[in-house]
């Protein structure tokens, strides 16, 4: 299986160990061959967050044209992954485009969905996790059943953090609660974003919860940031270095 694995660009400016953990992780798979894109940059998101979506067709035309061809494109972000299946709407949507968005991926979803991975053999993280699950790939790319939807629950972040050896998942008491960081939300309501924030790190100190992961690292940068702040003892991990057996304490 030939896929293309490109790193957004909040990724690789911020959290270059969740890009090379998700990387590793990948090519620990036999039936795959991974090929970096390492000419790719952003998918658009800012753009489209920000209402500006004809001015985004460039962008669109500049990722097609780099990750056409393959059998799925695997992205270390729920958002980017979102934004690219969902909102990839300014270019024309020709056959190739279709095609394309039909086969873009998170991590999650491709190891648990494509992959149907049933064992980790090399990864243990011996201790209590707890998994936040961001808005976007909680409700658009279905990680697991949102608290308000009275469906059959089930978590596919929560079946592959469970194949970790010695990992326990914990979650706040308001496990499905937006950390508030949302792009530009907390760019134009800094207060409420703050305070929303506030709230979940407390949430995590309150349940006893020292580590946190998730598929969404911005969350993550914006739950660290908030818990250094207010001197909570927290530490971050992206979902993938717990899986791939490299989280570093």
């Amino acid at each position: 299986m030939k896929i293309a694995y490109f790193v957004p660009c909040y990724i690789d400016a911020f959290a270059p160990q969740a890009a090379i953990s998700t990387y590793q992780l990948l090519k620990r798979f036999d039936q795959l061959d991974v090929d970096f894109v390492g000419r790719a940059a952003c998918c658009g998101l800012p753009l489209t967050d920000m209402g500006y979506s004809k001015q985004g067709c460039k962008i669109e035309k500049n990722f097609t044209s780099m990750f056409s061809g393959y059998d799925a494109v695997v992205i270390p972000s729920g958002i980017c992954a979102e934004e690219i299946r969902d909102h990839f709407n300014a270019i024309e949507q020709t056959e190739e485009v279709i095609r394309l968005r039909e086969n873009v991926y998170d991590i999650v979803e491709f190891l648990h969905d494509c992959l149907q991975v049933k064992a980790l053999p090399w990864a243990k993280f011996p201790h209590k996790v707890g998994l936040h699950n961001g808005c976007h790939s909680l409700r658009y790319l279905k990680h697991a059943r949102p608290t308000e939807l009275m469906i059959p629950e089930f978590s596919k972040t929560g079946d592959l953090l469970s194949l970790v050896e010695g990992l326990e998942i914990a979650y706040p008491t308001r496990k499905d609660e937006c950390c508030g960081f949302g792009g530009t939300f907390s760019v134009w309501s800094p207060g409420c974003a703050g305070q929303m924030v506030e709230d979940k790190v407390n949430d995590y100190a309150r349940n006893g919860i020292q580590y946190v992961t998730s598929a969404d690292f911005t969350c993550l940068l914006n739950q660290q940031t908030a818990a250094d702040k207010l001197g909570i003892p927290l530490k971050t991990f992206f979902i993938a270095e717990i899986l791939n057996g490299s989280a570093v304490l």
